[in-house]
């Protein structure tokens, strides 16, 4: 069995630990010393590191990390990524030393123009490591590409099977369901979400991961098609939002100015 578990980080980060009782991969590293711990309460040994973006809530532990693990550290070749060692495009499958489970690449620019995301195959299932890309009821700001490049990466995201569970990078569920509901208010999964979110967090447990089921059902984002999100987007920015990149731009747009 393969196991993964969120480890809080900076001020919402989330660190991922994969690992299956012994060997043990982690994804976007942002500081060193709470994984370092948990790795140590676990009696794990790292095997891997893999970087989604070069951004330093992300990366910004891996020097220090391979002091003490000098392990491989995969990222964005056209990103600067601290101590990596294997640099990736998106197209590759990996095998991932320790754990033994492939894994394959995906280039899904837009938040960063390098941006990966890494879909795995563990012995449970498929599950996505997506870092700024998808968050759980949202999805990252597009700082480096365009409107249609995100959305253009969140399809090839939405396109993996709806059991896949979304383990994206920050604890921003509840601020993103906030403007979800502004988005559709009549969306009765969505209110149930938040509701289950409210819930959890206020027991001090995580919101994530997600499933891609969820989201589908749930984040704005990935529902560009649906008439109440198109309308409520139109509202918004005047324009037709009669198209899913239409429809995103506006959303996204919107989302930014959101408070």
């Amino acid at each position: 069995m393969v196991a993964i578990i969120p480890i809080p980080a900076l001020d919402d980060n989330y660190i991922w630990l994969i690992h299956d009782g012994r060997h043990a991969v982690a994804v976007d590293v942002g500081e060193a010393p709470p994984l370092l711990e948990r790795l140590s309460a676990l009696k794990l040994t790292l095997s891997a590191v893999l970087c989604t973006h070069h951004h330093a809530d992300h990366v910004g532990g891996n020097v220090a990390l391979i002091e003490r693990y000098p392990v491989p550290i995969y990222g964005p070749e056209s990103e600067n990524i601290p101590a990596r060692t294997v640099s990736l495009r998106g197209g590759e499958t990996l095998t991932l030393p320790g754990l033994e489970v492939p894994c394959r690449v995906l280039a899904v620019p837009g938040h960063t123009l390098g941006h990966l995301a890494y879909v795995m195959e563990t012995p449970e299932g498929t599950v996505l490591f997506c870092g700024d890309t998808l968050f759980a009821a949202g999805c990252g700001r597009v700082f480096e590409g365009t409107a249609a490049m995100m959305w253009q990466s969140l399809s090839a995201l939405a396109a993996l099977p709806e059991t896949t569970p979304v383990c994206c990078a920050h604890e921003y569920t509840q601020s993103n369901l906030r403007f979800a509901r502004v988005v559709e208010p009549g969306n009765a999964a969505l209110a149930a979400r938040d509701a289950a979110v409210q819930t959890l967090r206020a027991a001090g447990k995580p919101s994530v991961p997600s499933t891609l089921a969820e989201e589908r059902a749930t984040n704005p984002f990935l529902r560009v098609d649906v008439p109440a999100v198109q309308a409520a987007a139109r509202a918004y920015s005047g324009l037709p939002c009669t198209t899913a990149p239409e429809t995103f731009a506006a959303l996204r747009a919107w989302k930014d100015r959101f408070r």
